[in-house]
């Protein structure tokens, strides 16, 4: 138990050391608090008046904000990269090892304190959605899903994001994995209807995760029937978990092991 208790204490002082940097960087502030909110005036008033929502029959910005909250999360979980390339090349790692705390707790470090920022990130595209017209018809069950569901996507996404940057060899190729996660909800059924793309592109679409976790997003925001697409959301968002995290660990071992 006292093990336990004291990785807990080691896993928690890694998270504030995570967030306060993240605080002392302004410019990566400021793309923290900004991005959610220019990414949703962006859509809504560039874009929405020439989208069609297809079969849906939605308003656009009923229809894009589930893809947006995707984006402003996944774009700063995938950025939890370069901060554990940066570690790993920094000499930072060198300093970890000389005190009693477990490996495992690093990594970890970057990941719930990855979750806690991008969560609050997503907040702000969802308020920022609201101030420009945005109006759910969640239930309270239905917030709560929602808060779940973004922060499970955030965990996959930060999970992935911190194997990425121990397979690479420097922040720079770290940082090539924030345009993958950034771009993935294009080619999904979130920002245009799936069924309006070309056949290879629409068949993509339909059957990558972005779609099933922007469609269980969008049903629960505005009230309706979630259907299947909860079921294979999980599944996908359960998946990434347990393969990344193993094989994180597994690689931050051979790391740092030499």
């Amino acid at each position: 138990m006292s093990g336990v208790l004291t990785a807990a204490g080691d896993l928690r002082r890694l998270v504030v050391r995570d967030l306060r940097r993240e605080l002392r960087v302004l410019d990566s502030l400021i793309v923290n608090i900004a991005l959610p909110v220019i990414i949703m005036v962006l859509f809504v008033y560039v874009f929405g008046g020439a989208i069609t929502t297809g079969s849906s029959g939605l308003a656009y910005i009923d229809f894009v904000v589930p893809a947006v909250l995707l984006m402003s999360g996944g774009y700063g979980a995938a950025l939890t990269a370069v901060s554990m390339a940066g570690d790993l090349t920094g000499g930072m790692i060198d300093r970890f090892r000389t005190l009693p705390i477990g490996g495992w707790v690093v990594p970890a470090g970057h990941v719930v304190a990855s979750v806690v920022r991008n969560v609050a990130a997503c907040a702000f595209a969802l308020v920022a959605a609201i101030a420009l017209g945005f109006r759910p018809s969640a239930t309270p069950a239905g917030w709560a899903l929602v808060a779940a569901l973004v922060a499970a996507y955030v965990l996959a996404m930060s999970s992935l994001s911190v194997l990425w940057g121990l397979l690479v060899g420097s922040t720079q190729a770290a940082g090539a994995f924030s345009f993958v996660v950034l771009f993935l909800p294009y080619l999904s059924d979130g920002v245009v209807p799936a069924e309006t793309m070309p056949g290879v592109l629409r068949d993509f679409a339909y059957n990558q995760p972005i779609t099933p976790i922007v469609a269980t997003l969008r049903a629960l925001l505005l009230g309706e029937p979630v259907g299947s697409s909860g079921v294979v959301a999980a599944v996908w968002l359960a998946g990434v978990v347990v393969v990344s995290v193993p094989v994180a660990a597994l690689l931050f071992r051979r790391r740092t092991s030499a």
